[in-house]
């Protein structure tokens, strides 16, 4: 796709992205709640900002426009995998409490991914309405929240090894493109042994809702990369690039 005017970035590790397509000659900039770099260059609660936007209230949302691109890193805390142990009382996590309490932790956890869920449509929502092309990023499963128990649209593009173009962590990622359709590159640039990271060895998030910056964490390669195939339709000398 073209991007006449701005890329806006949400949600955390966000200044990763931005930075690529800034050396790509587009210009970009990051929302999150959180600025543990310095470099965030804009510090708002996105959450607040999508209800306000859905709403009809002042919101991030109206400083962007048709010929922007916001690209969301949407908060996977309560849709991955592992939170259907909670539901079946047998997370490891609170294994140490008595029934009645995990059950309690159950409902507590399905109201709070309901409300994520419920945002998550709300950005979508919004960014139809103003017509502004949107890329979603979440992780991929097969029996995922997203992209298998519920109907959420079928996301574009399935990252199965993000190893193989250039990213820390292997961490399957689906992607939905909603505005505009994505191009398809086959770069491959397969990350060293020495710079590979996994998953369970990283630290947990704060507080729900916010993942550990060691989790959350995206290689310039790897966005560049993405961005190149996916997002611009940009041949590199280090892949090839074709069309949907």
């Amino acid at each position: 796709m073209e991007i006449k005017g701005k890329v806006h970035c949400f949600f955390e590790q966000s200044g990763t992205f931005k930075n690529e397509f800034i050396k790509l000659g587009i210009p970009a900039e990051d929302y999150d709640i959180q600025n543990n770099f310095g470099e965030t260059d804009h510090v708002v609660d996105l959450f607040e900002n999508i209800q306000n936007a859905y709403e009809g209230g002042a919101s991030v949302f109206d400083s962007i426009t048709k010929d922007d691109l916001i690209v969301a890193f949407f908060p996977c805390i309560y849709f991955e995998n592992i939170q259907m142990l909670y539901f079946s009382l047998e997370s490891l996590n609170n294994r140490h409490k008595t029934i009645p309490e995990r059950i309690k932790d159950a409902i507590e956890r399905l109201h709070k991914r309901t409300f994520f869920h419920e945002l998550l449509y709300k950005l979508l929502a919004v960014t139809n309405e103003n017509g502004v092309p949107l890329v979603i990023e979440n992780p991929y499963s097969e029996l995922g929240y997203l992209t298998g128990i519920q109907n959420f649209p079928k996301p574009k593009i399935i990252d199965k090894n993000r190893q193989m173009k250039g990213d820390y962590f292997v961490k399957p990622t689906a992607y939905w493109c909603f505005g505009f359709e994505p191009t398809k590159g086959n770069t491959i640039q397969i990350t060293p042994k020495e710079k590979r990271l996994v998953v369970n060895d990283c630290k947990k998030g704060i507080k729900a809702g916010i993942c550990s910056e060691e989790r959350s964490m995206i290689s310039p390669d790897y966005a560049r990369n993405f961005i190149c195939d996916f997002i611009l339709g940009k041949k590199q000398e280090i892949g090839q690039l074709s069309l949907f």
